[in-house]
């Protein structure tokens, strides 16, 4: 192993910006990942940058599994497939009815340009 190696990156410590709930998306700058506890705003959480989550989706949008790319709608705290203003962050990893309060979404850990 190369002797420069820190971690993986696939979970990583990040300091909540909102208080947030286990299972929540979080936005630091330009990384998002889902916290894996309940923290308080400013205190460290452990959080996932890549994976396979259930999550609040924006109402009234259906999705396509493998095709349509999911943002995060920092303002909303939810996923949904309008990429204006929001951060890109995967793909729906099922298909999704517009009725549906939960997406399954594929975080593919980019950095939000």
């Amino acid at each position: 192993m190369a002797r420069n190696f820190i971690q993986p990156g696939e979970t990583i410590t990040m300091t909540a910006p909102y208080d947030v709930a286990s299972g929540a998306g979080i936005l630091v700058g330009v990384t998002f990942a889902v916290a894996l506890a309940t923290v308080a705003a400013g205190k460290p959480v452990e959080a996932r940058r890549v994976g396979v989550f259930d999550m609040t989706k924006a109402p009234g949008e259906a999705w396509v599994a493998d095709t349509t790319k999911l943002y995060w709608d920092n303002t909303a705290k939810r996923v949904t497939a309008t990429a204006t203003g929001n951060t890109l962050i995967g793909v729906a990893r099922q298909s999704q009815a517009s009725a549906d309060t939960v997406g399954r979404v594929l975080l593919t850990g980019q950095i939000a340009a």
